[in-house]
């Protein structure tokens, strides 16, 4: 197991956010896993891997008073969706983020974050290295 593989806790998402380029606005994808190392994306496009990305996600206000958080991720892999073939679901690794936008990437991850059933609070970042 590589360095990179810590013990990380991370979540289903189960609130609907999207996830943008933050110089274009382009939509990137939708989160559906949240951990406080990274997360997977559902997303209409293949990423490229091993890219950093500048990405953005919108805040409604209910976990912070900015609107937006942004920070800095790469795609560990890519792969076609099992049961939509026309969606990919990607796993990113962030890289740079802010301490205060950190924050409250980690409130959005408490706040709304499911663990899955029978999934122990902590858990490998196993689908960031897949």
């Amino acid at each position: 197991m590589s360095e990179e593989r810590r013990q990380k806790s991370r979540r289903t998402f189960s609130y609907y956010m999207r996830v943008l380029d933050d110089a274009s606005g382009k939509l990137i994808g939708h989160l559906s896993d949240i951990g406080t190392g990274g997360f997977k994306l559902d997303s209409k496009y293949a990423v490229p891997l091993d890219v950093d990305l500048h990405l953005r996600i919108d805040q409604t206000g209910e976990i912070s008073k900015k609107s937006f958080v942004a920070f800095s991720a790469r795609a560990r892999w890519c792969k076609p969706d099992r049961e939509d073939p026309t969606m990919f679901n990607v796993g990113f690794q962030l890289i740079e983020v802010s301490a205060e936008d950190y924050d409250i990437f980690v409130k959005m991850f408490n706040t709304y974050g499911k663990q899955a059933a029978g999934q122990d609070d902590v858990d490998t970042l196993d689908y960031l290295f897949q």
